[in-house]
């Protein structure tokens, strides 16, 4: 005979398994509602961008001019198929943008920048000048420290474009994670000496007014090299070499075969961009095409403005041949027209790779094979 108090204990057991059985089985209806929300939500994911991808496709091979190839391709990153957080990296990317442009004197950098001052409302970014005491070419070591970690660290200023009149700085040195992009236009060298010859004497068309430390001079160029006179020496070309070299004391050696070695180095390994003086208009077309963040619409604004070609000096004679001659003897003249064709050469196989060979088509890229399939897990 089972007493009353054994047969509530028998109750309170049943009770329990029963409750243990209708857990697991409502637990288990629920994750495979999940899996299945899980499987659809990634095969939608999957057809929108893929819809995506291929309308990005269709509107690039359809492109048949320059002005539709550039705009084809500046949010190719935006259209093809990536995961949603890649996209955000992209964007954080260009939000953190800085580029520093180390403007070589009489290189035309005036009508570059003021392109850039016209952009910089438009296209949401900072200009900033690096205006240094007497103007200087090299910081001093505790400067360099300042500069470095303020430009790095002045998030509210990002994205930013920084130019002065300053040789190349190696961010890395001073233990930073992350460096900027350089940029620069260089142009030949006895070009650029004879201009800047001149404008010591007439000035330009930017400040026309502005009395000039030469002025009052009329001595020729030719007639300047022939009497040896300072202002014409070549070792007055020695400039582009270190404004890429940088802050090194052997790179304000006129005639040192290091600093012409390490110019070079720099030139291809630190530069993001070196532009031809006289290609401007396609060292900005390449801007735009790769940093649209800052460059959209450069090439078209260029072309229209006013301010495209800033800073003529007023009066320049062309030199004689007999003052070529001489002035390409020189061991400085051959080092610097070195680092410009050097320069020269790089910047027009960029050029080239930009397109299919043969073809007026942006060469593009794309991932394929991709294993193991990132969709595999959710077919499972």
């Amino acid at each position: 005979m089972i007493t009353t108090k054994y047969l509530f204990l028998l109750i309170l057991i049943t009770a329990g398994f029963a409750f243990i059985l209708l857990y697991h089985w409502f637990s288990t209806k629920v994750i495979l509602a999940d899996k299945q929300l899980t499987i659809h939500l990634a095969e939608a994911v999957k057809s929108l961008t893929t819809d995506k991808y291929n309308a990005h496709y269709r509107t690039h091979t359809r492109a048949g001019n320059n002005e539709q190839l550039i705009h084809s391709n500046i949010n190719h990153w935006q259209t093809a198929p990536a995961k949603v957080e890649d996209v955000t990296t992209y964007r954080n990317y260009d939000e953190q943008l800085v580029i520093i442009y180390n403007r070589v004197p009489k290189t035309g950098s005036t009508s570059f920048v003021n392109l850039t001052y016209d952009l910089c409302k438009k296209n949401a970014f900072h200009v900033l000048h690096i205006n240094i005491t007497a103007n200087m070419h090299v910081l001093s070591l505790p400067n360099q420290l300042k500069f470095v970690r303020n430009i790095t660290a002045w998030d509210s200023m990002k994205p930013a474009f920084y130019h002065g009149h300053m040789a190349f700085l190696d961010f890395s040195k001073f233990g930073m994670a992350s460096k900027p992009l350089y940029i620069n236009l260089i142009r030949q060298p006895l070009d650029r000496l004879v201009s800047y010859y001149y404008f010591l004497r007439y000035g330009d068309d930017y400040r026309p007014y502005l009395v000039r430390h030469r002025a009052g001079d009329t001595m020729t160029f030719d007639e300047c090299v022939a009497r040896q006179r300072p202002d014409c020496d070549p070792t007055n070309m020695w400039l582009q070499i270190p404004f890429f070299c940088g802050h090194h004391a052997e790179c304000w050696n006129p005639g040192s075969s290091w600093a012409l070695e390490q110019a070079k180095r720099n030139l291809v390994n630190e530069y993001f961009l070196v532009g031809l003086t006289e290609e401007m208009d396609e060292f900005i077309e390449l801007l735009e095409l790769s940093l649209p963040r800052l460059y959209k619409g450069a090439v078209s604004h260029f072309q229209k403005s006013n301010k495209s070609h800033l800073r003529k000096t007023k009066s320049k004679v062309e030199p004689a041949a007999e003052t070529v001659a001489k002035i390409k003897e020189s061991a400085v003249w051959q080092m610097e027209n070195e680092l410009y064709e050097f320069a020269r050469d790089q910047f027009h196989f960029v050029q080239k790779k930009l397109r299919t060979p043969g073809r007026n088509v942006m060469q593009d890229f794309m991932y394929e094979k991709i294993k193991p399939n990132p969709n595999g897990a959710a077919k499972n």
